[in-house]
């Protein structure tokens, strides 16, 4: 018998290394392990409302059309998108979800001896996308906390990073899981003195839920820095999560460039249609909107009184400083049937990641969060 090889010395040496991304824990994977029903998720930031009526209407509508290959350039979603932002089709790249697009980035433009740079606690994909390339991570300290913008980026510590072998630095506007975020003027200046060989990837998964004198208009921006590329996603305020579908608005000539890295047919017929959809939903956005502001002042008032420190966020989520350790706090409300997420793997060990819901959801884990304590947790 042949001996069996040792595969991870088969793999690319930025493979070798890496951890796989651990999501959210599923809610039937809940129901598995612990025998309980009536789960309630807030791990991982998608919409408690739910898709738009429009997006479902045209899910419905393409059934039949399944069997098919979708369109692979997305010609009809890049032409509503061009339109509801802006921009032209030319400026756009498709992806299976944000997190594709991002590492398609990476793809495209890291290499052995190249460098990315990103700060220290934001979205956990950027290193996983750097370092499968090859390439090296520079991390940025992050703000300290307490202060303004608690573990949020520091524009100036990334600044002192970039060097002769920068390539790319990935700027999260909101930051999960922080929800901190950058001010515009901040922001623009810290592009504007990027070296043009250096290209601003700024991840604004997040942006529809700033409120609308803070959002920056990136897109405005990208004819006068040609280096700038934003990307967005159908996730999160859409609803779409299910769906997959992300995207990335640059100059024409760096969006050829993704093209050609970018997988064919890598958004489905039905993500394309459901998104296409959801650009014309406006009363669902507004509903949104509504329901994540009223549910975050819910849940930061109920966790503050709660002795937990809880700074303001500009995403559809809180980040909450337990005062100790967050695990128990995570398995008991797991045991309850609330799942939250735990955020160790950013080197937060004392912090948990927690959606907004619905009010009767965002009540449920104030309540369980009481009963843990009441049984003596936490003291």
């Amino acid at each position: 018998m042949r001996p069996k090889p040792v595969f991870s010395t088969l793999a690319a040496p930025g493979v070798r290394g890496l951890q796989a991304y651990v999501p959210g824990k599923p809610m039937a994977e809940l129901e598995r392990e612990y025998g309980i029903t009536d789960v309630v998720k807030l791990a991982s930031n998608e919409n408690p409302l739910g898709p738009p009526e429009e997006s479902l209407a045209a899910i419905q509508a393409g059934l039949s059309g399944v069997s098919r290959y979708p369109d692979g350039a997305a010609f009809e979603l890049k032409r509503g998108l061009a339109a509801h932002l802006g921009v032209v089709p030319d400026q756009i790249t498709v992806g299976n979800g944000s997190n594709e697009i991002l590492s398609i980035i990476a793809e495209t433009f890291l290499g052995v001896g190249d460098e990315a740079i990103y700060s220290a606690f934001a979205f956990v994909v950027y290193g996983l996308a750097v370092q499968a390339t090859g390439a090296t991570a520079r991390i940025a300290p992050a703000n300290r906390a307490p202060g303004s913008q608690p573990l949020g980026h520091s524009l100036e510590a990334m600044s002192a990073l970039v060097n002769e072998r920068t390539r790319l630095v990935f700027i999260a506007n909101p930051n999960n899981p922080t929800g901190t975020w950058l001010a515009s003027s901040d922001l623009r200046a810290f592009i504007d003195v990027l070296p043009p060989r250096v290209l601003a990837v700024v991840d604004e998964a997040y942006l529809e839920y700033m409120a609308a004198g803070d959002r920056p208009d990136t897109l405005s921006w990208l004819g006068t820095c040609p280096n700038l590329i934003v990307c967005r996603t159908f996730s999160k305020l859409y609803g779409l999560a299910g769906m997959r579908v992300g995207y990335a608005v640059s100059h024409p000539e760096l969006a050829e460039l993704l093209n050609r890295v970018r997988q064919p047919f890598n958004v489905n017929g039905l993500g394309q249609a459901a998104a296409l959809a959801a650009l014309g939903a406006h009363d669902h956005v507004r509903r949104s909107r509504r329901a994540n502001e009223d549910g975050m002042a819910q849940l930061r008032t109920g966790l503050t009184a709660f002795g937990w420190s809880v700074p303001p966020s500009a995403g559809n989520f809180v980040l909450a400083d337990t005062g100790g350790p967050a695990g128990p706090w995570y398995e008991g409300l797991l045991r309850a049937g609330v799942i939250v997420r735990p955020v160790d793997n950013y080197g937060l060990p004392r912090h948990l990641r927690m959606t907004v819901g619905l009010p009767d959801q965002n009540t449920r884990l104030l309540r369980v969060l009481h009963d843990l304590r009441q049984a003596g947790l936490g003291r």
